[in-house]
Formats: C-alpha cells, structure tokens, sequence
C-alpha cells in the first residue's frame, strides 16, 4: 500500500519521504506548491493543504497509512482535525504523528495544546498509531547562525534545566520505520509514544561552551530574557507567532526539556546506530563558513 506524507517539503518531511523511499515504500506526498517538491520519480505528488477537503480526499484515495506533520499556524488544530476525520472517513486507520515532547505539561503554550489535543483524537477515533514526540530541533539553530558566528552569542533562552536537542534526520528515521511497522502490519497495532531526543541534555551555558570550543574563541549564553527574544522574533514572523515562542521558551527555562529513563537507549537500539549530537552538528556548520 502507498503512505500519504504531509509535511512532506520541510526540513522533516523531506527526510521522511527519503527514509521511506530507502525501505522500498510506495510514497504519496500532499504539497501546496508541486513546483517546490523536486521529489525523486516514483513520488505521487497531490496538490492540496490539509483544508483542502476535494485535494484530501484524492490524497487518501488508495492509502493505508498516514505520517500526520502540520506545522505552527493558527488554524494547526483545525489542520490536523480535518486530516483525522478525512483520513477515517477514507479507511485509514494506521497514523504516525509527529507531535512534540511534554505536549500534555506545557498547555500554555498553543502548538503544544494543539499537539496534545491531535493525540487526544487520534486515540478517540480509534487508530493504530505512534505518536513521536520530539524535542527541541537541532536545525533550529541555523535561525540563529549569523549571531553566533558573528557577534558570538548564543541568543536562544534556554536556561539552566537542559534539553535534548535532537537532529531531523533521527526523527525522520525513526518516523520511517514506524510508518513501514504499521505498513506492513497484519492488523491495527496499539498506540504508541517514543520521545525522540539527542543523546545530551544541555543548557544555554553548555551550548556556549561548545560554541566557544567549536569556534576557538569566546561565545557567551544571552541569558534567559524571553521578553527581549519576543521582541527579536518580532521583526521577522507574526507577533502572535513571537508571542507563542515567548511562551515556549519560557517552559524551557522553567521546566526543560529532559528525557525520560532509557528514552535515549531506546532509540539507540531502534536505530542501529548513535543518536546525532549537538557538538558534531555545530562542527559541521562552523566547517561550512
């Protein structure tokens, strides 16, 4: 059977479809704009979003399986409540999601609320599904390259409980086997929850430090200002947006984001290999500049 990605032209999707692609799957993918999917030959590629009800129901003709990924909008429940329905009501009932780590504790804050309420529906209407809960992203940091690299601070308010950054290619992996466990399963599996986290937890002072050691010379932490991060965010994306990742931010100082007992290991072994690290991710981008 095919697998309908969403999502699939961002910096996880893509990954995904690649993933997917490697273990031979039937790739179906729900873009907006086909002209911007340059996906390998072989991808169907459906023109549509996820409010789009004619382009979603084309989309799930012939699936089985669906990788769910909407990202921060204001309407991401309404997104992602159509999807569902649209999906059940064309036979669906096998559902990877990617929603994000302590969604059901950082309320306050929308797109976690959002996620929360997905899973909630996801498990109420009845699908076979593993719910993926990462983390941090470690390619959030090219936002923020330039301040690094050429004012030497680490600008992002992390504070001092730690997260564990992971890298989109680990959660793209371990999307890719799920969605292929559910693929090619006999029957409906049970829900499932995998946190998906880096390997180490750090805090804002840690990833100066391995800034500073990367670089050779002196990077600082900005310290933990989420009213000075609103503002910056500000300039460049809707303030509402700022404002949501204000309230995100301000969870990070307050709470972290830090694994679970053997969340780590057990990635490790789902993957066959090491979880990709913040420090290797930093070399490589200092080594491209």
């Amino acid at each position: 059977m095919t697998i309908l990605v969403t999502g699939a032209t961002g910096r996880v999707g893509r990954h995904v479809v690649s993933q997917l692609l490697k273990r031979n799957a039937s790739v179906r993918v729900l873009v907006r704009d086909p002209s911007k999917a340059n996906f390998p030959a072989g991808v169907d590629v459906v023109q549509g979003d996820m409010l789009d009800i004619d382009a979603l129901r084309a989309a799930f003709s012939g699936i089985r399986t669906l990788f769910l990924l909407n990202a921060v909008a204001g309407d991401e429940f309404t997104q992602a409540l159509i999807t569902l329905n649209i999906a059940r009501e064309s036979g669906v009932e096998r559902v990877v999601y990617l929603s994000v780590i302590h969604s059901e504790r950082f309320v306050n804050v929308p797109h976690f609320a959002v996620k929360s309420g997905a899973e909630r529906m996801i498990d109420e209407m009845g699908f076979s599904a593993t719910i993926l809960r990462p983390a941090y992203f470690i390619d959030n940091e090219l936002m923020i390259k330039d301040v690094i690299l050429n004012h030497g601070v680490y600008p992002m308010p992390i504070g001092g409980k730690g997260i564990a950054m992971v890298d989109a290619r680990d959660i793209a992996e371990v999307a890719a086997i799920e969605l292929v466990r559910h693929d090619s399963a006999p029957g409906k599996l049970p829900i499932e929850t995998i946190n998906l986290v880096g390997p180490d937890t750090l805090t804002g002072s840690d990833l100066a430090a391995i800034w500073s050691e990367v670089l050779g010379r002196a990077v600082v932490y900005g310290g933990d200002d989420s009213t000075a991060f609103e503002q910056n965010l500000a300039t460049f994306m809707p303030k509402w947006m700022a404002y949501e990742m204000r309230l995100m931010a301000e969870r990070y100082v307050s709470d972290g984001m830090v694994p679970e007992a053997g969340d780590v290991e057990r990635l490790t072994r789902l993957l066959g290999r090491p979880l990709h690290t913040y420090r290797a991710f930093a070399a490589e981008l200092a080594a491209s500049v």
